[in-house]
């Protein structure tokens, strides 16, 4: 299976770091996130990974040819950015026609690649994705969800006051090709999956909840919590 790791993001919030530093590379226990990420989906199965650049974008480049999983890394650049969705179809080519992963880069978590993508394999009949999720301590500021009780996403709340509950969108999804053409359909180069394509797929959708790490380090109070509780070792084993 082949990943899409969304990495071209400014990080306006944690500004003035990410003035000179890309959001991708900031550091956790003075390692580059997208490190985290590269060790946890190639050593999950993931076969290839596409990374998505944009500001200061030839630093992620630099440090990609550096890396010990460089020759499984395929770099696209984005003068403008296309959205989540946007870059998904953007390089429809470069996912073939099996399932593939998709992963906002700019969250930390240990969570089980490989567990997520044999929930996907073995998903109810009818549910075109798999997505994961977590136990957030900020639910207004996340997209919560409702489940039934084979843990089909049955409604959706993004960022409202008072949502009912915390299990929480964790932004990694397992995507069958049909997303692809539904994103097409829009008719538009730019789109957000988590507003204009996700919320259509309500009851097609398989929840997996992580009970590993999970946080998005967007913010310099994320960061700094992040820095507090995370290992330095991720997680190996386990569900999701």
């Amino acid at each position: 299976m082949r990943a899409l790791l969304l990495a071209a993001g400014i990080g306006s919030r944690l500004r003035p770091l990410t003035n000179t530093t890309p959001k991708c590379l900031v550091r956790v226990h003075d390692r580059p996130l997208l490190d985290y990420w590269l060790d946890l989906v190639f050593e999950g199965g993931i076969e290839r990974a596409l990374l998505n650049t944009h500001w200061l974008a030839e630093q992620v480049q630099a440090h990609v040819a550096q890396s010990r999983w460089r020759d499984r890394i395929d770099l696209v650049h984005e003068d403008e950015l296309l959205g989540t969705g946007g870059t998904v179809l953007a390089n429809r080519a470069w996912f073939g026609d099996q399932p593939f992963m998709v992963a906002h880069a700019d969250n930390l978590t240990d969570f089980d690649v490989a567990g997520l993508l044999s929930a996907h394999r073995n998903r109810p009949d009818g549910c075109i994705m798999t997505m994961l999720a977590f136990r957030t301590d900020d639910p207004s500021s996340c997209g919560i969800l409702e489940l039934d009780d084979q843990h089909r996403v049955t409604a959706f709340h993004e960022k409202v006051k008072n949502p009912p509950g915390n299990l929480a969108n964790g932004a990694v999804y397992v995507f069958d090709p049909a997303v692809i053409a539904d994103i097409a359909a829009l008719g538009k180069p730019i789109v957000d999956l988590s507003t204009e394509i996700i919320p259509n797929y309500l009851g097609r959708i398989l929840c997996v909840e992580t009970s590993g790490y999970h946080r998005d380090i967007g913010n310099p109070e994320s960061l700094r919590r992040a820095h507090l509780e995370f290992k330095h070792e991720p997680r190996r084993g386990g569900d999701a």
